[in-house]
């Protein structure tokens, strides 16, 4: 079996963690919980999202958010932006890296962008302008990339036009979420075994929720199809709200644990993010159903498979 021997974990938790909350969290909580965060270990992080206000009432303090954090040097900072003008705000502020945001099919596309797949990929030129004129890195993503909570299962052709579109715009990193814990493994493997033999220049990385408990076992597909790079949540924190049905995204404690006991490196201290994940559990109110908070770690964690083939990063 052949599987790799390090991988990155991107933590999502101070954007599509918080994104979901109806209660409001005061910058101050989310600074705190961002700064903790930054020291487990964690090297990469979806810090918030450049949406309007009025569309995710949660993040209207983006903009305060980055600026408050750039004192944090030991991790990279990417935000999901919608538009150019969403753009804008994040690079004044001081994002480095900006994540475009995107639909596999055009009911998700209409309400939660409020156009078509189409429309939205020719904005995104506007956008990939902008950045470059900043040497900002961009990064794509494809939402209900697995399955759609309007439209079903989607196509894999959908998939390949939009990789297709990405690459020719200079897009060569893109983000398979599975907005609503939809995939299976299966699915999952042979997906990313088509889409990496068509575009092998493209970056391929994984954003899995556990709406229906199969996150784990969807990452364990993508790690034999030689993924490296993953989102996850704190606590399970997250969900969309333009996606019926949506919840957490896969636990942060909970990948990093499943890697480890696999003898994967993340270079993230297991024992410090679950402290994290439990103050911020306490400070929410709620979790999206941790195991790790639940049961806590196998005492037998230093143990290490063996027999296993190692493919380098």
């Amino acid at each position: 079996m052949l599987l790799p021997s390090k991988v990155t974990i991107c933590e999502v938790a101070p954007r599509d963690g918080f994104q979901a909350e109806q209660e409001w969290i005061p910058t101050k909580q989310k600074l705190e919980i961002i700064k903790a965060l930054a020291t487990t270990g964690i090297q990469s992080m979806e810090i918030t999202s450049f949406v309007h206000p009025k569309a995710i009432p949660q993040l209207k303090d983006a903009s305060e958010v980055v600026e408050r954090s750039q004192d944090l040097t030991n991790i990279r900072f990417r935000a999901l932006v919608p538009n150019a003008r969403g753009a804008e705000r994040a690079i004044k502020a001081g994002i480095k890296k900006i994540k475009l945001m995107l639909s596999a099919t055009d009911s998700h596309s209409i309400s939660n962008a409020n156009c078509t797949v189409e429309k939205a990929q020719n904005n995104h030129m506007s956008t990939i302008e902008l950045a470059h004129r900043h040497n900002i890195k961009v990064g794509g993503s494809i939402s209900v990339a697995f399955g759609c909570p309007y439209e079903g299962k989607v196509p894999i052709d959908r998939l390949i036009s939009i990789v297709d579109r990405y690459n020719r715009q200079g897009v060569y990193e893109v983000s398979l979420a599975d907005t609503t814990g939809m995939a299976d493994p299966v699915q999952v493997y042979e997906t990313l075994g088509v889409l990496k033999s068509l575009f092998p220049q493209t970056t391929f990385t994984m954003h899995f929720h556990n709406t229906r408990g199969m996150a784990l076992a969807n990452v364990f597909a993508a790690l034999q199809q030689g993924v490296l790079d993953f989102d996850s949540s704190i606590a399970g924190l997250g969900g969309c709200p333009y996606a019926p049905g949506a919840s957490g995204n896969v636990a942060t404690e909970d990948l990093i644990h499943m890697l480890e006991r696999m003898g994967i490196e993340t270079g993230v201290d297991l024992e410090q993010v679950i402290l994290v994940a439990k103050e911020t559990q306490k400070s929410i109110g709620h979790d999206g159903g941790s195991y790790m908070l639940q049961a806590g770690p196998c005492s037998a964690l230093s143990l290490k498979p063996t027999g296993q083939q190692k493919i380098g990063k």
